[in-house]
């Protein structure tokens, strides 16, 4: 799923642009009118209020796998360093305005169509809004569904480019849940071909060990340009998290206070496999949470240390690192994913900070 669609939101025009590319994030997704037409106005929401109450900011869609793992969904992500909102509750409840009028209006809207939506904002940092449309619309009424997955994360490209050559994904086995992130050799189609067949390698063999499913990636990609790659599996009986990787790609787990690295091996899936590929095993506690990273994340960017965020869906920790990361003055510079494994369905949709 290496196609990206990344707009800058700093005029009126842009609204437009960010319309028209969920429309076409929706095609990809072969979502029907009506779940397209969803997609599109919690687009339209987002981008407008990037620009009425952010002074601008940047959307980022994505395709990624729905509740099930059997059909795309279209994911949407807000991200701004503005202002930020006081009381999200509140500003939640249609009818509430801060501005003109359209504030409560656009985010509950965003809240209704979305299957799922979720935004945390604090005061003087910004807000960080996603939301997934999924192939059907959600069962619940008046509000965002239930289905939610302990996986989530963001993906841009380099220069805004259509193609990013980093992918991620995840599956479930019995009392396995795996998550995998691939970063193809290079930018463009050719790296996100490789990156792509490794996701679609995890759909047949996420019932086997990291080191295993890494070996069988490694015969997938022969073909392509090859990919680094990391495997992060949680047994959920036995409470234990498992990790491989192969490549220059990063991972760092969080468990109580403390923050650790996962070190991938030198090497390269599809080309130079190592002969030997270490495994780490470690406890997977009820307040775990690990974040996977392609190399487009600066090597040392600082782990997030805000609680609020933390307990958050996994997909606005992932946009939340990405974006913080990251800005105009410091753009990414390479094809940037980020992936975040929770323990947990997070069962609060909003956060905000005083």
């Amino acid at each position: 799923m290496g196609r990206v669609w990344e707009i800058p939101v700093h005029d009126s025009t842009r609204v437009r642009d960010v319309r028209v590319a969920a429309e076409a994030a929706s095609a990809v997704a072969g979502l029907g009118q009506e779940r397209t037409a969803a997609a599109a106005l919690v687009a339209t929401e987002l981008a407008t209020n990037l620009l009425k109450h952010a002074d601008g900011g940047r959307v980022v869609l994505n395709l990624v796998d729905g509740p099930d793992g059997d059909a795309p969904s279209v994911q949407l992500c807000s991200l701004d360093q503005g202002p930020g909102i006081a009381d999200v509750g509140t500003a939640l409840r249609d009818g509430f305005s801060t501005a003109d009028g359209s504030l409560g209006a656009g985010l509950g809207s965003c809240h209704r169509l979305a299957n799922a939506f979720h935004l945390h904002s604090v005061p003087g940092s910004g807000t960080v809004a996603t939301a997934r449309v999924d192939q059907v619309a959600a069962a619940r009424a008046g509000g965002a569904s239930a289905r939610e997955v302990p996986v989530g994360g963001i993906t841009v490209a380099l220069d805004h480019a259509e193609h990013s050559g980093d992918s991620w994904s995840w599956a479930r086995s019995g009392p396995l849940l795996t998550l995998l992130l691939a970063d193809g050799l290079g930018h463009g189609a050719k790296a996100a071909h490789a990156s792509t067949a490794a996701v679609e390698e995890l759909r047949g063999t996420a019932h086997l060990p990291p080191v295993e499913i890494l070996r069988r990636l490694h015969t997938a990609l022969r073909r392509t340009r090859g990919a680094a790659a990391v495997v992060a599996q949680v047994d959920t009986e036995r409470r234990e998290l498992r990790f491989a990787g192969v490549g220059n790609a990063g991972a760092r787990l969080r468990t109580g206070d403390t923050w650790t690295s996962l070190i991938s091996h030198p090497g390269i899936v599809g080309a130079y496999f190592p002969a030997q590929v270490p495994l780490r095993r470690v406890p997977w506690h009820a307040d775990s949470l690990l974040v996977v990273h392609s190399d487009g994340l600066p090597g040392r960017w600082a782990p997030p240390d805000d609680p609020g965020l933390l307990a958050r869906d996994p997909t606005v920790v992932a946009a939340t690192i990405l974006r913080d990361a990251s800005s105009p003055a410091r753009p990414v510079r390479d094809d940037t994913s980020v992936a975040v494994l929770a323990p947990d369905r997070r069962t609060s949709s909003h956060d905000s900070r005083p």
